[in-house]
Formats: C-alpha cells, sequence, structure tokens
C-alpha cells in the first residue's frame, strides 16, 4: 500500500469524529482513491461522487463478505456469522433472493399504513419530554423512536425492548467506554451471542404462535415456499433489527445538531414546514449516519483514478464524501434546505439501496417535523465541541449524547 495523504494518527481522532469533512476534502482533492490502515482493517477510500457511484454498482466489488477467505473474520470478529451473514453481504443471485422475500413488508404503500402508529410514538416520547424543559435527546427520543417502529413490524414483544436495545447499543456504542479493547470486544461479543440466541427462540416462538408482523410472514415464506433456511431467518432478522433503528437514530441525532448550528436554516423550516420533506434529503446529505458503506471485496485487481486496488482488497466507499464533492453539489459544505434535490448517495446505490428508505424517510418527517413543532426555543445544552460522539474508526456517525433546552 502507498501512504495515504492524511495519517491514520489524523483520521481516527476526537476532532476528525467532530467534522471529518475538511478531511474529506483533502481526500477528493489530493488522492481520491486512498489506502488506509484503521484501527478495524486496512482499506482503499474512494471519496469522489462519480468513483463512488460508480463503485457501488461494480460487480468486481463484492459484498460477500463470507466467501473462502472468510473477510468478516477480520471485520466483525469470530462471532459474528450467526448475525452477519445475510443479504447486506451477499451478491446476486442469493442477494436478489434474500431482498424479494422482505421488499414487500416495505413497500411504500405497507409503510404509509404505519404513518398514524409512528406518529402515536413520537407523541407518545415527546410528552415524556415536554414538561422538563430539557431532555438528553439520543436517550429520550432518538434512539427509543426507530426501535419502537422496527419492534412493531418485526413482532419483537414490548416487554422485551429494553434488552434488545441494550444488546444493540452494546454493538453501536463500541470504542466509546473506557474498556480495554479486549474487554470491548469481549461485550460485542457476548452482546452479538445474546442477541443471536433471543432471535433464534423468538423465531421459534413465531412458528409455533404466528401473528401479524414481519417474522411471522418470513416463517410463511420458509416453510411454504423453502426460500429461508432457519439461520437465514434469524440473520434477516437481526439485520432488520439493526439497520432498522441504527441509521434513523443517529440521523435524526445528526440532523437537529445541523438545524439548531444553522439557526436561518432552522428558522426558514420553522417558517416554512412544507419544506421538511426536501430538507430531510439536504440533511442527510450534510451529514449522514453511515458515513463509509458496508465493506466491499476487491474480486480481482481493479483500477479507480490510475490506482491499482489488489484483488483480496477490502473497499469503502465513502458516502460522505461523495455527498460534499462539489463537482456535484454547488457549495456543499453550506446546508441549504432549498437546495434542489440532488441524486446524493446517502441510502446508497444500486441493488443495495437502503431497503427501508420509505421507513426511515416516514420517521425522519414526523419525527424532526413533530420534534420542532413541540419544543419551541430548542437549542444545545452544551457548546457543540463539546458534543459526545462515537468514537472515529465507528462505521456510523451518531452521537453519544444530545443534551438540548427549550421552553417548557
Amino acid at each position: 500500500m502507498t501512504e495515504c495523504p492524511i495519517p491514520a494518527s489524523e483520521l481516527y481522532t476526537d476532532e476528525f469524529a467532530a467534522d471529518p469533512y475538511p478531511a474529506f476534502a483533502r481526500l477528493r482533492a489530493e488522492q481520491p482513491v486512498c489506502p488506509v490502515s484503521s484501527p478495524r482493517f486496512d482499506s482503499y477510500l474512494i471519496s469522489r461522487f462519480d468513483d463512488a457511484r460508480t463503485a457501488l454498482t461494480d460487480p468486481r466489488l463484492s459484498k460477500d463478505l463470507y466467501g473462502p477467505q472468510e473477510h468478516y473474520l477480520r471485520i466483525f470478529g469470530p462471532n459474528s456469522a450467526g448475525l452477519n451473514k445475510n443479504m447486506l453481504n451477499a451478491d446476486p443471485p442469493e442477494h436478489t433472493r434474500l431482498r424479494r422475500l422482505v421488499s414487500q413488508a416495505f413497500a411504500p404503500r405497507r409503510i404509509e399504513a404505519m404513518r398514524p402508529r409512528v406518529a402515536q410514538l413520537v407523541d407518545d416520547l415527546l410528552d415524556k419530554i415536554v414538561p422538563h424543559g430539557e431532555a438528553e435527546l439520543m436517550r429520550d427520543f432518538a434512539i427509543p423512536l426507530p426501535m419502537l417502529v422496527i419492534s412493531d413490524l418485526l413482532g419483537i414483544p414490548p416487554t422485551d425492548h429494553d434488552r434488545v436495545l441494550d444488546w444493540t447499543q452494546v454493538i453501536r456504542t463500541s470504542g466509546s467506554s473506557r474498556r480495554s479493547p479486549e474487554q470491548e470486544r469481549a461485550a460485542v461479543q457476548e452482546a452479538q451471542a445474546r442477541l443471536h440466541e433471543y432471535l433464534t427462540e423468538l423465531v421459534q416462538a413465531k412458528r409455533a404462535r404466528p401473528a401479524d408482523d414481519l417474522i411471522s410472514a418470513l416463517i410463511a415464506a420458509c416453510d411454504q415456499e423453502g426460500t429461508l433456511s432457519e439461520p437465514e431467518l434469524v440473520t434477516t432478522t437481526f439485520l432488520l433489527l439493526f439497520a432498522g433503528h441504527q441509521t434513523t437514530a443517529d440521523f435524526i441525532g445528526n440532523a437537529v445538531v445541523a438545524l439548531l448550528t444553522h439557526p436561518d436554516q432552522l428558522d426558514l423550516l420553522l417558517r416554512q414546514p412544507a419544506l421538511l420533506p426536501s430538507a430531510i434529503e439536504e440533511l442527510l446529505r450534510f451529514d449522514g449516519p453511515l458515513p463509509v458503506a458496508s465493506p466491499r471485496i476487491a474480486t480481482e485487481d481493479i483500477e479507480y483514478q490510475g490506482v491499482r486496488i489488489p484483488a483480496g482488497s477490502i473497499v469503502g466507499v465513502v458516502l460522505n464524501a461523495a455527498n460534499h464533492d462539489p463537482k456535484h453539489f454547488v457549495d456543499p459544505d453550506r446546508l441549504d434546505l432549498r437546495r434542489v434535490r440532488g441524486p446524493h448517495l446517502g441510502f446508497g446505490h444500486g441493488v443495495h439501496y437502503c431497503l427501508g428508505v420509505s421507513l426511515a424517510r416516514m420517521e425522519a418527517r414526523i419525527g424532526i417535523g413533530t420534534l420542532l413543532r413541540r419544543l419551541p426555543g430548542l437549542r444545545l445544552g452544551v457548546p457543540v465541541g463539546e458534543l459526545r460522539r462515537l468514537p472515529a474508526a465507528s462505521p456510523f456517525r451518531g452521537l453519544l449524547e444530545l443534551p438540548v433546552h427549550f421552553a417548557a
């Protein structure tokens, strides 16, 4: 590997976690295909918009991390296969088969039917916040909202919500505690094991007592058509559970911070709430919750921007860098809620385009719109530089805490 123009000592710091966009700009300008050694694994980062969009559909970049080289061991750890061997980490035709079974549950018509329930969950959470004049929005709103929504969809009993949330948060916040790296890995491995055991038992319970939920529907598809194995039922359930709340929670937190640190845009949205749908797209482009797309593996030697990427290399498509590419977005580092909606990559591109895009958009629109209406005078409870964030090496961009004040 040739050296990256920005050393890892700069890429994986608290300063980078707070604002990675200057570093992303340097990568785009100086070495748009950049080899990087990270705390998780070595990879090649692709940062320009055109290259990123091409890479997301390049058949030479495989999503199958569970092939003969067992790349997942380097990325997710030795116990992760029971949860991560799913359609996110698969190529066609395997990916096509798995996605087809799940996609019906995320059809726009079915998601629209969930709107009253999502609105009720939003109001229920805000009812607990409003009287106090302050809140920790990640804990009290951004994290529980999408977890409640996806749990409803999957059929996870309310009595199990807290422990399932606890396990997923151990995985989400990995690297942010004061534990040693060895203790951190052990905690993640334990959380994964407990989630796998729980979801396996839940699938068995739904098989014995089907209900009107997605897990039961997947079981029916498996039993009637033989199209899903038992392990695939468990891994698909985990993917929907984790992906269904993690990125939405982080996006809500990021979006609130962006609005509160751009008061002109917040004022514009308060005066013109009809801008909300386009505002959600701009906020996602501006500071998305998934800075780098999930890993891909080069199945052969390939070349991007004159850089040879050897077969077997891990490739990361830097979505948040691509979404700030000045060749595609005018003044990309400026938050502009009136921006003409462009083809941002916040939801990915190609066959792995976000399956839950309709649900994520609806949750964000209802959640952020209602929050701004019901929490007047909303402001940060600490200076923006003091916000606690997920580690810079995390695959997610989000906040550990979001303290706010407002008029009670």
